[in-house]
């Protein structure tokens, strides 16, 4: 049975493992594309078990809780948004946090807290404003630690990058292009990936937000090299949580 330890290194909120990276893990042992839906928070520097059900699913157990869920997908999105990488750049300038402000300062992904080459520091921002349809963007240029053993960027990485700045998107209003701050949690991540880039190749993320009902929240996301080629698209479903919640101090 295979296991699955979640680096500290690897945090969303301070005690348990960024969504996107973990859905990727869990991925790796589905074919193609891949839905993967998060349970209970994931425990950090714990050995986790991945089981192969009867009916073809994978599920990421704690003992016998179950962490995560995955299945094979198709992932279609409706559309995908471009951004070239001058666009992307100029994005991050208008991210909706200040780094002092930023909700969880130490997330692998979007933690301005996190040095360079041990987070991504992925920190999307407004690419532009259409009445019914913002999107954001950031560059990401993955460090040589996040390579495989093929020298490509691993896919978790990947699943990662898609990952936060999809949340980010999911709290921007469709209609008024304002941006609200409430706490979410990543609940379910669908992914495709067309292609792995090497690292130092630039990239480029766009991500836009697609409905809201009740308290989920759902996203979509983009990862294009500098040429502007398809690596990855991926869809998301968030969940708006207390902020006590999102930091882990309760169930």
């Amino acid at each position: 049975m295979p296991q699955i330890i979640i680096d500290k290194r690897f945090c969303g909120p301070p005690n348990s493992g960024n969504g996107g990276y973990v859905c990727g893990r869990l991925a790796r042992h589905i074919s193609g594309g891949a839905e993967v839906t998060l349970r209970a928070p994931p425990p950090l520097d714990k050995p986790l078990d991945a089981v192969a059900t009867d009916d073809g699913t994978w599920e990421l157990r704690d003992g016998a809780k179950v962490v995560a869920t995955g299945r094979a997908a198709s992932v279609e999105l409706a559309r995908v948004e471009t951004a070239s990488l001058q666009e992307a750049r100029a994005a991050e300038l208008l991210a909706p946090f200040k780094p002092h402000e930023h909700p969880l300062p130490n997330c692998f992904v979007c933690g301005p807290a996190r040095a360079k080459g041990d987070g991504l520091r992925i920190f999307a921002g407004s690419l532009r404003r259409r009445a019914q349809s913002p999107v954001l963007a950031a560059s990401w240029t993955p460090d040589p630690n996040l390579a495989a053993e093929d020298g490509l960027v691993a896919p978790e990485f990947l699943w990662s990058a898609l990952d936060c700045p999809t949340g980010f998107a999911c709290n921007c209003d469709q209609q008024s292009a304002t941006f609200d701050k409430t706490p979410l949690l990543l609940g379910r991540m669908s992914a495709r990936i067309e292609a792995r880039p090497r690292p130092g190749d630039h990239c480029i993320i766009t991500a836009w937000p697609t409905g809201r009902d009740g308290r989920k929240r759902t996203a979509e996301a983009a990862l294009h090299d500098e040429t502007g080629k398809l690596l990855a698209v991926a869809r998301m479903t968030w969940i708006a949580v207390e902020r006590e919640v999102q930091l882990g101090r309760t169930s």
